[in-house]
């Protein structure tokens, strides 16, 4: 079987709270002799996820700009998208799971309830 869109994740019930850890590597586009060029082809980045309760790596493409976030700043995920790549081995397949995403942004903070904001106003008295 092959999902070549890979599998589609319920981010919040997936990962839970994401926090921005750090870079983890880049990389590069080869030529076509096999040496390593100075262009980069995707990023990825450590997560901590609450859901998964462990650090998670997750790339995105090289043309989203370079993540500087604060360290444990809330982050959230865009589109993002589970696959595996299989290697034969004399046993069956030794199988790695990978987690891709258009791009990795910050948190929105959720605004005040229309209830709260009303009681931080004052209150006038009737006519």
């Amino acid at each position: 079987m092959r999902l070549a869109e890979g599998i589609v994740i319920d981010k919040d019930k997936t990962f839970g709270a994401l926090k921005f850890s750090a870079l983890r590597r880049e990389v590069r586009v080869n030529n076509e002799d096999g040496t390593v060029s100075d262009e980069i082809k995707e990023r990825t980045y450590d997560l901590k996820s609450r859901g998964q309760g462990q650090m998670i790596q997750v790339s995105i493409p090289a043309a989203i700009p370079l993540k500087e976030y604060d360290y444990n700043a809330e982050v959230e995920l865009v589109n993002p998208v589970a696959n595996t790549v299989a290697t034969a081995t004399f046993r069956g397949a030794d199988v790695d799971w990978y987690i891709k995403a258009e791009d990795i942004v910050l948190k929105k903070k959720q605004s005040l309830s229309r209830s709260t904001s009303q009681q931080a106003q004052p209150q006038t008295k009737g006519k």
